[in-house]
């Protein structure tokens, strides 16, 4: 019986395999019909994240339109979608600028990205800008700006694209947020408040649209890492707080992100949290027992006085 055993071990292993195999390649399948021929608008396209969502999607064979602030890095991004895919099945993307630091223009871009193919079936907000320093250190100035970039921004595209959606009673808009819209870290008070604010405003509005047959998806990651970015090396587990930094230092890839965009398009997730378990536990610790999450915070910002700002 022992002999048996041991010999349906690799047949077992083989067909498990096997049926792996023909699910990943059901699910890539599935993922390029659900944006075939639709229009997805992507901004902030020039980001390691905008890149790779550019990518998935412009494979998958939909109509795309990227935003960026800078044209020459608009048009880098062009030329690598189009020398890698087939032409037969993909569209010319369209690229068009739109920099959220001027809340002025967005209305104005609003209506070209309509110009491009005349409705919008999927937004990606994906835009974002970061700081990190002390309250009292970083300027009203700058806080408004990270307001614009990460929450006025956004919300005025979404305003100004979504009667289109409403009136042809079908889209999603798909928010990129942070685990910081859900709890805040010290110096980053500017950067969490902002991402507090966008996801409050699409909670409330997935609710609003749900009758007309749009979708509201917002996608959070703990933080999406660069490509290049490495862990530093040290006694990271000297503290619970220096622990809990450490697991949030993973970070997500840009890859990752992107394909879970891709599924979260595909399967019109409401809401996805991409974080290891300790974030996550963070998170529960944050709702059930908030005096001892704040004491666990308080003893950080003990041992961070001095904070570099960064842009």
């Amino acid at each position: 019986m022992s002999v048996i055993a041991v010999l349906m071990l690799p047949l077992l292993l083989l067909g498990i395999s096997g049926l792996l195999f023909i699910y990943q390649e059901v699910s890539r399948l599935w993922s390029k019909s659900a944006v075939q021929n639709k229009v997805v608008v992507i901004t902030d396209a020039i980001s390691g994240l905008g890149k790779e969502c550019a990518r998935v999607f412009h494979t998958g064979g939909a109509r795309l339109v990227l935003c960026g602030k800078n044209w020459e890095r608009l048009e880098i991004l062009y030329d690598a979608l189009i020398s890698v895919a087939d032409p037969s099945k993909t569209f010319t993307p369209k690229l068009v600028l739109l920099d959220f630091s001027d809340i002025s223009c967005v209305l104005d871009v609003a209506k070209e990205v309509l110009d491009c193919y005349g409705c919008v079936d999927i937004l990606v907000n994906n835009a974002s800008m970061k700081v990190k320093g002390p309250a009292h250190k970083i300027s009203l100035e700058l806080d408004r700006k990270i307001m614009d970039v990460n929450y006025f921004g956004p919300i005025t595209l979404t305003k100004a694209l979504l009667p289109n959606m409403i009136s042809r009673r079908t889209g999603q808009i798909v928010l990129v947020n942070n685990i910081q819209g859900k709890f805040g870290i010290p110096f980053r008070t500017a950067y969490a408040a902002s991402k507090h604010a966008a996801l409050g405003f699409f909670d409330c509005l997935r609710a609003e649209v749900e009758e007309y047959d749009v979708v509201v998806s917002t996608v959070m990651p703990t933080f999406i890492r660069s490509y290049h970015t490495y862990l530093e090396q040290g006694n990271w587990e000297a503290s619970i707080w220096k622990f809990f930094f450490r697991k949030l230092a993973y970070g997500v890839h840009p890859v990752e992100v992107a394909e879970e965009v891709m599924r979260t398009v595909r399967r019109k997730k409401q809401e996805v949290f991409m974080a290891n378990p300790v974030p996550k536990a963070a998170l529960y610790v944050r709702t059930f027992l908030p005096e001892f999450f704040f004491a666990v915070v308080a003893c950080g910002v003990k041992e961070k006085l001095n904070v570099p700002e960064e842009g």
